[in-house]
C-alpha cells in the first residue's frame, strides 16, 4: 500500500506542475507536441522530414530527451532551429519539471510549435503528462501488429498514431490493417498517419496536419 501511496504522490505533482507548463504554454502561443515510441521505431528521422518541409514555413523548437548521449539533439541542430537537450541519466521518460527546467533554455518569442522528442520506451510516458496539447505515438511496421494490444496504455493516451517505415511492408509479414485495427480497438478517436521517414512518403499530409493545428 505504501508504495502505491508513492506513486499517487508522484504522478500528482507530476500533474501539478504539467497544468503549469500548459497554462505557459498556452500564454506565450506555443502549440506542443510529445513524441512517444519504443526506441527505434524511428521518431528523430521523422522530426527530420517535418523540419526539411516546415522550418521555414513556421517556427519550431524541440527538446529533446534521451537517457545518456546528445545524438539526437545534434542531428536536429542542423537545421538551424533551437534544440534543447534533456538527459535523464538512465531515466526511462521525461517528466514535467525536467520540461519546465528546459523552458528557461528555449526563446519562446520566436516559437510556434515545440516538439518534446521523450525517451524510446512504451511503458512508462504513458503515465506523465508534460503540458503537451497532443500526444503522438509512433510505431512501426518492423514492430509487429500487437504493439497496440501490448501497450494498450501508452495507444490509449494518446492522440495521433504515426505508423513509420511502410516502405518495408513488401519485405515484413506485417499486416498494416491489423496494426491500425488493433489500435483502434484500444482508442477508436486515433488520428492515424502512414508514413516512411526513409523515402518521405506521407509525410507532407502529417506536415499539413500540424501546421492546420497551430491555425485553429
Amino acid at each position: 500500500m505504501q508504495i502505491i501511496e508513492v506513486e499517487r504522490k508522484i504522478l500528482a505533482k507530476n500533474d501539478e506542475i504539467a497544468q503549469e507548463n500548459r497554462r505557459f504554454f498556452e500564454k506565450e502561443g506555443v502549440y506542443v507536441y510529445n513524441l512517444l515510441s519504443s526506441p527505434g521505431a524511428g521518431k528523430t528521422s521523422i522530426l527530420e522530414r517535418i523540419l526539411e518541409r516546415l522550418k521555414d514555413k513556421v517556427n519550431i523548437g524541440v527538446m529533446v530527451g534521451d537517457v545518456q548521449t546528445a545524438n539526437d539533439a545534434e542531428r536536429l541542430d542542423k537545421y538551424n532551429i533551437q534544440v534543447v537537450q534533456i538527459i535523464t541519466n538512465g531515466g526511462c521518460h521525461l517528466n514535467s519539471m525536467m520540461i519546465k527546467n528546459g523552458i528557461g533554455k528555449v526563446n519562446f518569442n520566436n516559437i510556434d510549435i515545440l516538439f518534446i522528442e521523450n525517451v524510446g520506451n512504451l511503458v512508462c510516458p504513458s503515465n506523465f503528462d508534460l503540458g503537451e496539447n497532443c500526444r503522438i505515438v509512433i510505431t512501426s511496421t518492423t514492430e509487429g501488429d500487437d504493439k497496440p494490444l501490448k501497450y494498450a496504455p501508452i495507444f490509449y493516451s494518446a492522440n495521433v498514431l504515426i505508423i513509420n517505415k511502410i516502405d518495408l511492408l513488401p519485405y515484413l509479414p506485417a499486416n498494416m490493417n491489423e496494426i491500425k485495427n488493433n489500435s483502434l480497438k484500444i482508442n477508436p478517436k486515433l488520428k492515424i498517419f502512414e508514413v516512411s521517414a526513409l523515402n518521405g512518403n506521407g509525410i507532407d499530409g502529417l506536415c499539413n496536419w500540424i501546421i492546420g493545428n497551430i491555425k485553429r
